[in-house]
């Protein structure tokens, strides 16, 4: 599709909620097993927008890393690993392919964040 300037611009990608879990699922299951393989009481879900509505926020990871918790033991909630539809479609810029690649990268990023690695350590990896 081009603008009034004759620009071209991606259609954007028009997935519906389980298509775009069914991505997410097969990301997950690409990953290697020695990253998922340690993953305790953690839930993996997709939501539309985070909850200011912005298209910023790629994923979020909600818990207690790895490395700070203490006497962890039955009862706990999980903790979530949340991956945001809209903004992902969004920045993937209408290409499949990009959308299999952000979900992956926003995948690993937030694993990380289970493992107490922080943001600065994962950009310095280049998973920032």
């Amino acid at each position: 599709m081009a603008d009034d300037s004759g620009t071209e611009h991606p259609e954007p990608l028009s997935l519906t909620e389980a298509e775009f879990e069914q991505l997410v699922v097969d990301e997950l299951d690409a990953l290697p097993d020695d990253m998922v393989d340690g993953l305790d009481n953690v839930i993996f879900v997709t939501e539309a927008r985070p909850e200011d509505g912005s298209l910023d926020l790629l994923g979020l990871y909600e818990g207690v890393a790895l490395t700070d918790r203490g006497q962890y033991g039955f009862g706990e909630l999980p903790d979530r690993i949340i991956l945001y539809r809209e903004p992902l479609m969004a920045h993937a810029g209408g290409d499949l392919d990009e959308l299999r690649e952000q979900i992956h990268v926003t995948l690993v990023h937030e694993i990380a964040h289970f493992y107490g690695i922080d943001d600065e350590e994962l950009h310095r990896l280049g998973w920032g």
